[in-house]
């Protein structure tokens, strides 16, 4: 049998939703199946910046941030994009102007608007960011950095409509629910990052498995041939997967990597 790719979401794949903890029996199986010969990547809506955590917690081949936008492979970057610098200024004018509210995600730090925000997951996503340090001194109008992906919030005073064709030439909007929209370059995905670095390793899709339990995995799963999907899971992706396994704090991974002869 020749070497397999795996690819792992990060929250509620890896690191439980509940308790915010990998398992035990996760980073066990992830150190089993790099032992046995097989390539490890983690693959996230994250950027760089807000996985340290996850470098810290479990090695791996490489990391696929930010939806496909910075992919690091044996410690080097092997492709990276930004949201153009003017361009980039215009989307955070625009998320005011349209009533929304967000964080901006660059490679090494994450930016929000000063003040209070009345977007509960805003303010529950800054403290988070605060707690993993990623959160940048810099405020959200100083224009002296970029970003390569965006998250926003909207509610009953947002013109959702407005931002997301002001959005359309050259941005994607992921859908998450409860008003939750995930924003990346055109061209960019989960999918478009695993096909890089399959590409860059010579390794076919059908030895590639994704794992995942989101509608930002919605991407991979459509592209993988080997699509595992979590207990506990968004809808949208179970037409797609060929293995359902069990919750994150069910020790799921392991369980199914078990099952799929990966260890």
């Amino acid at each position: 049998m020749g070497r397999k790719a795996l690819f792992f979401d990060i929250d509620g794949t890896l690191v439980s939703e509940i308790t915010g903890l990998m398992p035990e029996s996760a980073k066990r199986a992830l150190a089993r199946t790099r032992q046995s010969g097989n390539l490890v990547f983690i693959n996230s809506g994250r950027t760089m910046g807000s996985m340290k955590d996850m470098v810290s917690a479990v090695e791996a081949d490489g990391y696929l941030c930010g939806c496909g936008t910075q992919l690091w492979m044996n410690g080097q970057v092997v492709y990276k994009t930004s949201i153009p610098h003017e361009r980039g200024i215009a989307i955070k004018k625009a998320i005011v102007e349209y009533g929304l509210d967000g964080v901006l995600e660059g490679a090494e730090d994450c930016y929000f608007r000063k003040g209070y925000s009345r977007m509960p997951l805003i303010r529950h996503l800054k403290e988070a960011v605060e707690e993993r340090g990623n959160a940048s001194p810099h405020d959200w109008d100083d224009d002296g950095y970029d970003f390569d992906k965006f998250c926003v919030c909207a509610d009953e005073k947002s013109d959702r409509e407005g931002f997301f064709a002001f959005l359309s030439p050259d941005i994607q909007v992921i859908d998450r629910g409860d008003d939750f929209y995930e924003c990346v370059p055109k061209g960019h995905d989960k999918a478009t990052a695993i096909d890089r670095i399959l590409r860059e390793l010579g390794i076919s899709r059908e030895d590639a498995y994704v794992f995942g339990d989101s509608s930002n995995d919605l991407a991979c799963f459509r592209y993988a041939r080997n699509a595992v999907l979590m207990g506990r899971h968004d809808k949208v992706l179970e037409e797609y997967a060929t293995f359902v396994t069990k919750t994150i704090e069910e020790d799921g991974i392991e369980y199914a990597m078990e099952n799929l002869g990966l260890l």
